[in-house]
């Protein structure tokens, strides 16, 4: 069939398998091209691996240090009448890729929160891997459902502690105006931390140690996003931000209850880059363009492969990691300086409906979230016919 993308809102409904493997492709192309690495991981778990920045990590892992790789994913797959996601794309030509050089990868494809995935993990594990050395936790989800109640809940992307009011861009109008988000009760907060705190990643954590699969001076990371001042509001001081506390606090608990085989565990603040999640986000459409206009005019700019190339060489494998007042690795000093801020912050003062598009990097922003999907890439011929059924 021939591929044409389908944007519905903040969504794109369909993906190209040809796209996918290029975006994939290029992404391992960087990571070959800036040389040898030293020493690194060798047996690594991604949670959250087929799209983002856990897919990244996935790839900087095992072609930038030979790592075996084993991931854990949510994905659709095609039929003949409809495409799968791009997370199921982007795995199918991760896989691919791998085979040709002769690394080892493998991927479950189902609920991460459940118990069962956490076992079934475990027993692929000790079947082909043995212990991991590196666990990376990049999930990124609506909704949870608790293995130990069954109850499910929701996140909520509210603020917290009053009404919040702010320009936004919609992207589906093409409109910039004013939102008004009306603060989130106990419960929502609540629930959003289930959601997206550190809740998971414990467990997790516990269940690889419970059954004996983590080596001596295992690595573990979560992502987070902070921001700054023009974001608080909806991320750092909102529901979301409650989440991301909670992954600090689960950072700690990590090393202390697996101080006998020495685990580091970090979580890893990482630039604001146009994802399937932040694209979801109230403000950041709006924010995101902005600081790809300013980044791009300073040569600052970096997306998803270069940020974790970066977080693993300096970092995680670095002499000298960057470390905040929370024990965070963070990668995003180039977007959160006060220089780079005070321009985005003139750009958001300034901007309207009619200068939008001259003000903004909007036309950059949307080319990365067709290429999310496997779309507006140059070395694609979308209007070839292509078998949307590809199988890992």
């Amino acid at each position: 069939m021939v591929i044409k993308p389908k944007v519905r809102g903040f969504i794109c409904t369909n993906a190209h398998p040809v796209g996918c493997a290029e975006s994939v492709a290029q992404q391992i192309a960087y990571v070959k091209e800036q040389g040898d690495l030293g020493e690194g991981p060798k047996n690594v778990l991604v949670i959250g691996s087929s799209t983002g920045y856990g897919l990244a990590s996935r790839i900087t892992a095992a072609f930038g240090y030979g790592a075996n790789t084993l991931g854990v994913c949510f994905e659709k797959a095609p039929t003949e009448r409809k495409t799968g996601t791009a997370g199921w794309y982007n795995t199918a030509a991760f896989h691919k890729q791998a085979e040709q050089a002769g690394l080892y990868a493998d991927t479950l494809n189902g609920d991460a929160f459940s118990n069962e995935m956490k076992e079934d993990v475990i027993a692929k594990l000790k079947e082909n891997m043995g212990n991991v050395d590196l666990v990376v936790y990049s999930l990124a989800s609506p909704r949870r459902t608790d293995p130990a109640t069954g109850v499910t809940y929701k996140s909520t992307l509210k603020p917290v502690g009053q009404e919040y009011t702010t320009k936004t861009y919609d992207t589906d109008k093409d409109k910039v105006h004013e939102v008004t988000l009306e603060p989130a009760n106990d419960e929502e907060i609540h629930n959003t931390i289930k959601v997206m705190g550190g809740e998971d990643w414990e467990l997790w954590m516990d269940a690889l140690a419970d059954a004996g699969v983590l080596a001596e001076n295992c690595k573990t990371t979560a992502y987070t996003y902070i921001g700054k001042e023009l974001t608080w509001p909806i991320y750092g001081q909102a529901t979301i931000g409650k989440a991301k506390e909670d992954l600090d606090r689960a950072a700690a608990a990590i090393i202390g209850k697996h101080s006998d085989l020495l685990v580091e565990a970090h979580v890893s603040s990482l630039k604001a880059l146009v994802t399937q999640a932040s694209s979801a986000i109230p403000v950041m459409p709006l924010y995101i363009s902005l600081i790809y206009q300013v980044m791009k005019e300073e040569g600052t700019h970096e997306g998803c492969i270069e940020q974790i190339y970066g977080l693993f060489n300096t970092c995680l494998y670095g002499d000298n990691p960057t470390l905040d007042e929370a024990n965070r690795y963070r990668m995003d000093g180039k977007e959160t300086n006060d220089a780079t801020q005070a321009k985005i912050k003139a750009l958001w003062d300034q901007v309207t409906q009619e200068n939008f598009h001259e003000l903004s990097d909007y036309a950059g922003y949307h080319h990365e979230f067709l290429k999310l999907f496997g779309f507006d890439i140059d070395s694609v011929d979308y209007d070839a016919d292509v078998d949307p059924q590809v199988s890992w």
